[in-house]
């Protein structure tokens, strides 16, 4: 039989670990970013007004806890109530006033940020930046139609720039967040959704999938490169310049669903397929290839049981340019 030393031993231990297991960095209370910024004072907004109203919860608690005790000397206390208006109209009324409170500002924010941030003062205000972001299982493919160049795995954006995401599906619906820099919304295949985003500093940020999407989900990540203008403007003549164009055929290998190094190319998929309005494509080109897509929802093998590519990349037609974040 353990000793009660033992068990508070362990039970320390448990409790250390715990809290060491929150010592990481929460990146999206990090934000880099106008719109990461909105969201995490949202966020902190909430969880502080939630505090409170668990605060007062259980200083009510305590209070009628002592308040309304047993004392053995409340012979003439009736505890029966045929019904109070006020007390009704009260905890009627509080619920309200919560969800106005906390439904207010929300609102508010979710419409500020369906339109393209502002800049810093003393900063020119530019157009956005359009990049179209691809999910294909499992890797996300990025168009730059303005300047004809083709990433995967990796996109580039200047400092202090909107970048104005156009997002889409080729097969799963998928999520694109980059936590530093806003929060997360879905591509889907046969419609196109938006989201602005801008980096206020020099940097590298990890992106994901935020919706699972079967077996490969997990490496479904990509890397966003904010840069200054300057650099950026090199890369994308240098790429421009240099990088292979990317063909009909190798762009179907990458409909077939698995995984793929960073990518660059000197032209984009647009020119022959949109997968907001083509949402067969992807489907149609891993057929073409060999593919045969499982049922998730069938009794046969485990949910999205999707095979690697059957047919790779030839990685001598890639290109990739350094940057240096400054």
């Amino acid at each position: 039989m353990r000793t009660p030393s033992k068990v508070f031993k362990w039970f320390a231990l448990a409790m250390v670990g715990l809290f060491l297991s929150g010592c990481g960095n929460l990146t999206v209370l990090d934000p880099q970013g106008p719109v990461a910024e909105q969201q995490s004072d949202l966020i902190m907004l909430s969880i502080w007004f939630m505090i409170f109203i668990v605060l007062v919860v259980f200083v009510l608690l305590t209070v009628m806890i002592v308040k309304y005790r047993d004392r053995g000397n409340n012979d003439n206390y009736d505890p029966s109530i045929e019904g109070s208006h006020k007390l009704e109209f009260v905890w009627t009324i509080i619920p309200i006033i919560i969800v106005t409170i906390l439904s207010v500002p929300t609102v508010i924010t979710i419409y500020n940020l369906e339109e393209a941030p502002e800049v810093a003062e003393g900063s020119v205000q530019v157009d956005p930046l359009v990049i179209h972001a691809t999910s294909v299982n499992w890797k996300w493919i990025f168009s730059y139609p303005e300047e004809n160049i083709e990433t995967v795995n990796y996109v580039n954006i200047p400092v202090d720039r909107p970048v104005q995401f156009k997002l889409t599906s080729a097969d799963s619906m998928a999520s694109f967040w980059v936590p530093q820099l806003g929060g997360q919304k879905y591509s889907m295949s046969g419609m196109e959704t938006e989201l602005f985003l801008m980096a206020n500093e020099p940097g590298t940020y990890n992106g994901r999938n935020a919706n699972f999407t079967g077996e490969g989900f997990t490496e479904q990540r990509f890397l966003v490169n904010a840069v200054t203008d300057e650099s950026y403007d090199s890369w994308v003549e240098e790429v421009q310049a240099e990088a292979p164009p990317l063909s009909e055929e190798e762009y179907a290998h990458l409909m077939v669903p698995g995984h793929a190094e960073e990518m660059t190319f000197s032209s984009t998929h647009l020119e022959f397929v949109n997968h907001a309005y083509d949402p067969t494509y992807a489907l149609e080109k891993s057929a073409e290839l060999g593919y045969e897509p499982l049922n998730p929802h069938s009794r046969e093998g485990k949910a999205y049981e999707m095979p690697k590519l059957t047919q790779p990349i030839d990685t001598s037609r890639t290109y990739k340019v350094e940057l240096d974040d400054e």
